[in-house]
């Protein structure tokens, strides 16, 4: 038996979130740390999905509302060694490298504001995440009109000089 599911992220659309695979418990203790000592002010939750044991959603967080959104869509993607963070006051680029750089991460699926469904495949032995939508599919190609907006933009919110 194999079956693929489109599991929708329940969020606000102004919420950040980023998706990834870790392989250890530990997962939840390490990410909570490099997301503290990442960007000052940062509120985030965190649920890491445990595959082995007792298999249990483990969450922690600086914010009780983004920690029990976290606990929320890891059950509903139930995907062994997943995890997923709500961030509000920083964004992924803040903390990604940071991220990355965790012994037990193993990928990033996605990190972004838009709206996410994460195709899931489940077997008898469990769940497993085959990829994500990550937005809308492109409605054409930027014209210079485009490259001068994306470019102002940069540099409106401090990424360009």
């Amino acid at each position: 038996m194999l079956e693929f599911k489109a599991v929708k992220v329940k969020k606000p659309d102004e919420l950040n979130l980023i998706l990834g695979q870790s392989h250890f418990i530990k997962t939840v203790e390490d990410i909570y740390e490099v997301l503290a000592g990442s960007a000052p002010g940062i509120k985030f939750g965190l649920a890491f999905v445990e595959s082995s044991g007792a298999c249990l959603i483990r969450n922690e967080g600086n914010d009780p509302d983004l920690k029990k959104l976290a606990c929320e869509n890891a059950l509903q993607i139930g995907a062994g060694h997943s995890f997923i963070i709500f961030m509000n006051n920083a964004f992924p680029i803040n903390v990604l490298n940071a991220l990355k750089a965790v012994p037990e991460v193993c990928s990033i699926y996605c990190a972004t504001a838009n709206p996410v469904e994460v195709i899931v495949a489940e077997t008898e032995a469990g769940r497993g995440i085959m990829g994500v939508i990550d937005g809308a599919k492109p409605k054409g190609v930027e014209d210079q009109d485009g490259v001068a907006w994306r470019k102002g933009l940069l540099r409106k919110i401090g990424y360009k000089l």
